[in-house]
Order: structure tokens, then C-alpha cells, then sequence
């Protein structure tokens, strides 16, 4: 396939701040990227250099196969932006703003007002055309900058947390209406800290640090880069009876800890964990309560990668 995005070897610096370590991407055609890393990693930073927004002091980034640069206004057109903060005009009604932006890249009078309408109802604001911006709930207003940002029809498209502080229905129709974005061919590269929603969209994932690229795949390859690859709780009556330490000896087992009535036991790979453990107790007639098992989640991973520190 080929590729959307190419970012090679990226360094920006903000005087002594390092943002950007020889950091590079790629994102193919079609796919839905995952664009992930802890405050300040340098997402944005990515982000604005692609766009050429900012300049930068060293490495290559081609978009659709063309060198990106500040006057790349061909492959600029192909491109849609919708950003965390909500970026509309206040004084002018939905209708008014999604046609300024579409304005922007169609000039065609009658296609635009065929694209403005089509982004209206697709976001779903067809009985708010005449609403203010202030007039708008939460949700509503975020629908309002999707539609903004898509009414040209771009065939790429980056998403940053564009489902912050929403209510869940209103959640719910951003997603389903990224996804069916990608499905009619635009690429999407997509950021947020609610790992659940990266997981529901992402055919890949990057996640960086420190102005790096630390990890890249699909969730499942992602996941096998951990330690934790499953969790098995067992319902015990008498914990404290357990000989954690003969259950450490079972193939893939590197940690247990007592909660109350519960073992809760750590493995690393392998296959049948849990048939394993639940043969220790039947082997020794020790009566058991429910036996479940966890795969880590994608938040899991990213906290083992990056850290549990809080960061600014």
C-alpha cells in the first residue's frame, strides 16, 4: 500500500527543549493511526510539523508522496484538521461556519453547498443550521468542528481528542462517524487519551515519549510487548492458606499477590495459564470459587511503557 504519511528522522528543537528526537511515522492509505503518548511526548509538535505549521531543524516528512512544505497548498486541499480546542467562529450559525470552511478549499458555488449540507447531516446538526456556536451543548459543538473540518471531503484526516468532555452518546457518534470516514477512503490519524476509543478505531498505534517513537503495531502486538500478557483471579476461601510460592513455580508465572479472598496471579506469555492453575488446586483438593482471566488492556501497555509518574 502506499503511504499517506512519511516522516523520517524528525528533529525540532525549542531552544534547549529537545520535542522531536530523529522521530519517524509512517501511515498508509486507508488505515486508521493511533497517535499516542503521555503530555508533552511531542504528539502535537508531530502533528504541527506535518501540517507545516512549524518549522524544524532536521528530517523529511512527505505527505501522499510530496515533500511538505508552508506553500504545499495541492496537498494541503487533500487535508482536514480537527483539533482539541473548538476552533469556529462565534458570530456566524453552523450553516454559516461549516460554509466558510468549506469555502476555504471548494469555490464551485453549487459543490459547496452540496458538501456543506452533506457534512451537516452527517455530524447530525440538520435542526441547529441556524444555532450560534454559544447555543450549542458540549457535544454538539464538538459535532460542529468535525463538520468543519471535513465538509471539503479531505482524504486525510487528523483527529486530536476529539471526544473530550462529551457526553456518551454524543461520543458514540463522533466514533461511528470516524469510522464510516474511513470506510468511504480517508486516512485517519487519530489522538486521545481515552485508550478504550484507540482500541475501537486503530488498525495501528504508535506510541511516543520523550519526543521518541518507544513502540508501534496493532494492539495485539503491542500488548505482547509487556510482561503482564494475562491476569487470572481465583477465588479462594482461605487465602491466606496458599503457598504463594509453590504457585510461582508454574510455567509463565512471575508474580502473585493475596486480595481478601482472591489470588490474583501474573504471567508472562504462554499458552493454558489457566487451565494450569485451576489443575494446582484440583491436585491438592483445594475448593475454588471463579477462575477468570484478563488480557492487559492498550491501557496496560502504555502505562508499562511510558510510566505511571504523573506528568504536567
Amino acid at each position: 500500500m502506499n503511504n499517506a504519511i512519511e516522516v523520517k528522522n524528525l528533529v525540532k528543537r525549542y531552544k534547549e527543549i529537545l520535542a522531536l528526537d530523529h522521530f519517524s511515522l509512517q501511515v498508509e492509505e486507508g488505515e486508521i493511526f493511533g497517535l499516542l503518548g503521555p503530555n508533552g511526548s511531542g504528539k502535537t509538535t508531530t502533528i504541527n510539523c506535518i501540517l507545516s505549521l512549524l518549522s524544524f531543524d532536521k528530517g523529511e516528512i512527505k505527505v501522499f508522496g510530496k515533500e511538505m512544505r508552508p506553500d504545499s497548498y495541492d496537498i494541503k486541499k487533500d487535508i482536514g484538521v480537527v483539533m482539541q480546542n473548538v476552533a469556529v467562529f462565534d458570530e456566524l450559525t453552523v450553516y454559516e461556519n461549516v460554509d466558510y470552511f468549506c469555502g476555504l478549499y471548494i469555490k464551485d458555488k453549487e459543490t459547496r453547498k452540496k458538501y456543506v449540507k452533506e457534512a451537516i447531516e452527517f455530524v447530525g446538526l440538520e435542526d441547529y443550521t441556524k444555532f450560534l456556536p454559544k447555543k450549542l451543548s458540549g457535544g454538539l459543538l464538538r459535532r460542529l468542528n468535525i463538520a468543519c473540518g471535513i465538509a471539503h471531503k479531505p482524504k486525510l484526516i487528523f483527529f486530536d481528542e476529539p471526544t473530550v468532555a462529551v457526553d456518551p452518546q454524543s461520543r458514540n457518534k463522533i466514533l461511528e462517524g470516524i469510522k464510516e470516514l474511513n470506510r468511504n477512503g480517508a486516512t485517519i490519524v487519530y489522538t486521545s487519551h481515552y485508550m478504550e476509543e484507540v482500541e475501537q478505531l486503530c488498525s495501528k498505534i504508535l506510541i511516543m515519549d520523550g519526543g521518541k517513537n518507544v513502540a508501534i503495531g496493532t494492539k495485539e502486538e503491542l500488548k505482547k510487548m509487556i510482561k503482564n500478557t494475562e491476569t487470572i483471579t481465583v477465588e479462594v476461601a482461605d487465602v491466606d492458606s496458599i503457598n504463594t510460592e509453590e504457585i510461582k513455580e508454574l510455567p509463565h508465572v512471575y508474580a502473585i499477590k493475596k486480595d481478601e479472598k482472591k489470588l490474583i496471579i501474573n504471567c508472562s506469555g504462554g499458552k493454558h495459564n489457566v487451565v494450569r492453575v485451576i489443575d494446582y488446586f484440583q491436585d491438592r483438593n483445594i475448593s475454588i470459587g471463579s477462575v477468570y482471566s484478563e488480557q492487559p488492556t492498550l491501557n496496560d501497555v502504555f502505562l508499562e511503557i511510558t510510566g505511571k509518574e504523573l506528568r504536567d
